[in-house]
């Protein structure tokens, strides 16, 4: 069978979800599912975190929060990063989801078209990005706090840069904007939960660390990514492998042909960086990353399996993003349709 594995450990994603709840302290932990669980599948992440506790879930849009609630079923919460769009309302009434308001003109849409329905309110600390800025806050505050919204959040641009002043700045501005009021307030995902107590607030919202990614240094690895092999063949120095005869053997060298490539998520770029492993062996990629095929050096195995791992116990999805000049966010939600994908029981 030609077709990659691709291996989510569900155990392993609900514990990373325990650790930044139990970093969050006397905070409630939500969690962050959007684009389809970070690509890892929404309909098998989200109950699995329900399960074990989740109570507060984030996406998007409102298309992924109705599909969420399908997914879900009545009872735990379903925020709506976007807010209330102008289509918005029926998809909102009929999942029960909670906009999270970024403007004025949303919140006049949200009362005149679902006069008494749950919303929460988003704040821009600075990032400029979504929220209300401080003097559009300032005119609607009294307006839209008599309306109980059941959360008040902003956004923290980086927090992955624990000693970047932004992220003082930021905490500075929210809580001017926010402190007095009678409200849930929720600052930080990952990378603010690990700031510490000043960022933590009423609601945090765990997101790519619960998936296995940096800022979160302690994580399990939650995916692992095998790619058969389809053939090898012995090239002499001199020979080139794959487009644009970008790699040039200088000696004999084993290749392998694997069935993967960037329709599958594995970007183009990372390929003059990226290896595989073949159990405690690590084997370089040969030449360009191409659409459905990859050369791999496997010269120095004793016998060449039928599968080489390119995420997993080795090297995470930030290590490929430092190859591609990305970030694990990418490579997690780039992960194609094509894999075979087998899910770990939590």
């Amino acid at each position: 069978m030609a077709q990659a594995e691709l291996t989510i450990d569900l155990a392993a994603l609900c514990a990373n979800w325990r650790a930044l709840r139990d970093a969050s302290g006397r905070a409630e932990a939500g969690a962050v599912v959007k684009a389809n669980a970070y690509g890892l599948g929404a309909d098998r992440v989200a109950p699995a975190l329900a399960d074990a506790g989740a109570r507060r879930f984030f996406v998007a849009v409102a298309e992924e929060g109705a599909a969420l609630r399908r997914i879900l079923g009545p009872g735990p919460e379903i925020c709506v990063f976007s807010g209330h769009m102008d289509g918005d309302a029926d998809m909102i009434r009929a999942g029960n989801l909670v906009p999270m308001i970024n403007s004025i003109d949303q919140m006049l849409r949200h009362v005149e078209g679902l006069p008494g329905h749950p919303f929460g309110l988003q704040l821009d600390s600075g990032m400029n990005r979504l929220g209300m800025e401080d003097s559009e806050w300032r005119a609607l505050r009294d307006i839209a706090l008599a309306q109980n919204p059941v959360l008040v959040m902003s956004h923290l641009a980086c927090a992955d840069e624990p000693d970047h002043p932004m992220n003082r700045q930021q905490l500075h501005a929210f809580r001017a904007m926010t402190d007095g009021i009678d409200v849930p307030r929720s600052l930080s995902a990952t990378g603010g939960i690990l700031l510490g107590e000043d960022y933590h607030f009423d609601v945090t919202r765990p997101g790519v660390g619960m998936y296995g990614g940096l800022p979160f240094v302690e994580a399990r690895p939650v995916v692992q990514l095998t790619i058969p092999v389809i053939q090898t063949r012995e090239v002499q120095p001199g020979e080139t492998v794959g487009y644009g005869n970008s790699w040039t053997a200088d000696r004999p060298t084993r290749v392998a042909t694997i069935a993967g490539g960037y329709a599958d998520g594995i970007l183009r770029a990372m390929g003059p960086e990226a290896s595989l492993w073949a159990g405690e062996d690590k084997c370089k990629v040969l030449g360009r990353i191409s659409m459905d095929l990859i050369g791999v050096d496997v010269t120095g195995l004793k016998d060449i399996p039928d599968r080489l791992e390119l995420l997993g116990q080795h090297q995470s999805v930030d290590t490929l993003a430092d190859w591609a000049g990305s970030i694990g966010y990418e490579i997690l939600t780039s992960l194609g349709l094509r894999y075979h994908r087998t899910y770990l029981p939590a």
